[in-house]
């Protein structure tokens, strides 16, 4: 459902969409940002007027969720448009060699940058990439011409270190060591300045922000980690939750920046515009009512903040109730960019282009999530999740009625259960069959 109060606008927009055949295309990315982090979703610890803005400027999704409670593997389904289950990378790419670090993005899986390249798209990622630390799997080996960033789960946001003390910031697939800077100015302004760049061009910025993620350092902060050593607690700053709001503040102001620099080289309506986050909050961020954090597959660990803009597209102020999920956005962003896959790929998600400009719902379908042994699906507002605890391994909720998951219904609706279940079963061999195996080490 769309909650709409300015249908008398809409055969102006929609007259509008057939007038631009290869539109700009922005795609932000948080880390760790909780569904009530940002302001215009009721945060009063952080205020994020720039999102905001971009918010009332177009569409805010109140049900939209990412395919993954953690950071790689939503970061697969977003690229690829594929459950990243069927993509290889249905957990965690750690930095320690120890467990999986030469796991990775395979070359056999098609990109959106890939896509948007063989379509005549000058392509730039800046920030985090997370899908893999061997050279091979570098962005710019995966569709992007120009990357600046880091390839692991986080750095020290001034000392460019991963969790275990590696030096890990990039230009292209070379390491920059003499590049100083807070991460997330550096990926704002090299964000802006590739704009400014490929402003003749049709263009697709990736930009995935570090903040709010660990390590919690605001822009005046020193650094906390040292090379070849890592993460050091005692330099660990200790009022968390300032930190978390200069971090979601830079990530915010440097939104504006962005949007400001589309506007001043006239390219604000040729430009579609999306954020979201890549899972829920942790403890020490907020997702609302919402019931559990990062990791869980309570609503908490993967509803998530989502916003769309495109002025003359979108109609403003719109509020979105579909259910929606990031794997999505690829096959969304080729229609809008009259982009393909090639012959016989098969995507997971759905175009959400006559959602967008026309405000159309989306086809009935069923959406799934699995992580750590957790595992969980949705039919219309019912909600079957499997193992989350002990205690209840079985959890069935109506998220209509009960948003916060507090009632269990599974005893009461034995058969939706068993149906769900199936469903889940079906869906798992499914992807299981058709997925990317990763090298043994």
């Amino acid at each position: 459902m769309i909650a709409l109060s300015v249908y008398l606008f809409l055969p102006a927009f929609l007259s509008a969409a057939d007038t631009i055949s290869k539109p700009n295309i922005v795609l932000i990315m948080a880390d760790d940002l909780g569904y009530g982090d940002l302001s215009c979703y009721g945060s009063e610890n952080c205020k994020t007027p720039h999102l905001d803005r971009l918010a009332a400027n177009g569409m805010k999704f109140t049900d939209f969720h990412s395919s993954g409670a953690v950071c790689s593997p939503t970061r697969a389904g977003l690229l690829t448009g594929r459950y990243q289950q069927r993509a290889g990378i249905d957990g965690v790419v750690y930095a320690d060699p120890k467990k999986n670090r030469h796991h990775g993005l395979q070359k056999n899986e098609i990109t959106l940058a890939q896509c948007l390249q063989d379509a005549g798209y000058q392509t730039g990622m800046f920030g985090k990439w997370h899908l893999g630390y061997q050279r091979q799997y570098n962005p710019t080996f995966r569709g992007f011409q120009q990357f600046v960033g880091y390839v692991s789960g986080n750095v020290d946001y001034f000392a460019h270190l991963d969790g275990t003390g590696v030096f890990d910031w990039w230009h292209n697939a070379e390491l920059n060591r003499e590049e100083q800077g807070y991460v997330t100015h550096l990926i704002n302004d090299y964000a802006v300045e590739y704009i400014r760049q490929q402003r003749e061009k049709p263009f697709f910025v990736y930009i995935a922000h570090e903040a709010v993620h660990y390590p919690y350092q605001g822009p005046e902060d020193q650094p906390i980690r040292k090379e070849g050593v890592g993460d050091i607690k005692s330099a660990k700053r200790k009022d968390i939750a300032n930190a978390y709001r200069e971090m979601n503040t830079e990530m915010d102001k440097g939104i504006g920046k962005l949007v400001t620099v589309l506007k001043e080289l006239n390219l604000t309506d040729q430009t579609f515009i999306f954020f979201l986050s890549d899972n829920g909050a942790n403890q020490n961020g907020s997702n609302g009512e919402l019931r559990g954090f990062k990791g869980s597959l309570w609503e908490g660990g993967h509803r998530v903040p989502a916003i769309a803009c495109w002025p003359g597209q979108i109609v403003p102020g719109t509020v979105c109730e579909e259910t929606v999920i990031s794997i999505d956005l690829m096959p969304t962003i080729l229609e809008l960019a009259n982009a393909k896959v090639p012959e016989g790929h098969k995507l997971d998600g759905v175009s959400l282009v006559s959602l967008l400009n026309k405000q159309m719902p989306l086809p009935t379908r069923q959406i799934f999530w699995e992580y750590n042994g957790k595992s969980a699906v949705r039919q219309g507002p019912w909600k079957l999740i499997m193992n989350q605890t002990r205690k209840e391994p079985i959890e069935l909720y109506d998220l209509s009625q009960d948003l916060s998951e507090t009632k269990n219904l599974a005893d009461a609706q034995p058969q939706r259960v068993q149906r769900m279940q199936s469903a889940l079963t079906a869906w798992r061999t499914d992807v299981k069959q058709s997925a990317t195996p990763q090298p043994e080490k």
